[in-house]
C-alpha cells in the first residue's frame, strides 16, 4: 500500500480545498505537496544517499514555493489562511 492513498488525498482536498473533489485549487495543491514533502523528508533522514528522492523533494519544494508566490500575488488572504493552516512560515 502506498503512503498516499486515494482516501488520504480526498481528506487533504476536503480539509484545505473547497470540497473532496477540489483537486485544482492552489490551497489543495499546496496541502498535497506539503504532505508529500514531509513524507520524503522522513524517508531521506534514514536514506541519506537516495539522491533521486532528494531531487524530487527539491522539485516539490520549488513547485510549492511557486504556487504560494502565485497565491500571494492573487489573493493575500487565501495565502495567509493556507500558511497558517499548514503551519509553514514561522
Amino acid at each position: 500500500m502506498s503512503y498516499l492513498s486515494a482516501e488520504k488525498k480526498q481528506e487533504l482536498f476536503g480539509t484545505y480545498g473547497t470540497s473532496n473533489t477540489d483537486t485544482g485549487s492552489a490551497e489543495s495543491q499546496v496541502a498535497l505537496f506539503t504532505y508529500r514533502i514531509s513524507h520524503l523528508t522522513g524517508h531521506l533522514k534514514s536514506n541519506k544517499h537516495d539522491f533521486g528522492t532528494q531531487r524530487s523533494l527539491l522539485r516539490l519544494v520549488g513547485k510549492r514555493r511557486r504556487l504560494l508566490e502565485y497565491l500571494k500575488k492573487v489573493d493575500i488572504e487565501r495565502y495567509r489562511a493556507i500558511i497558517k493552516a499548514l503551519n509553514l512560515r514561522k
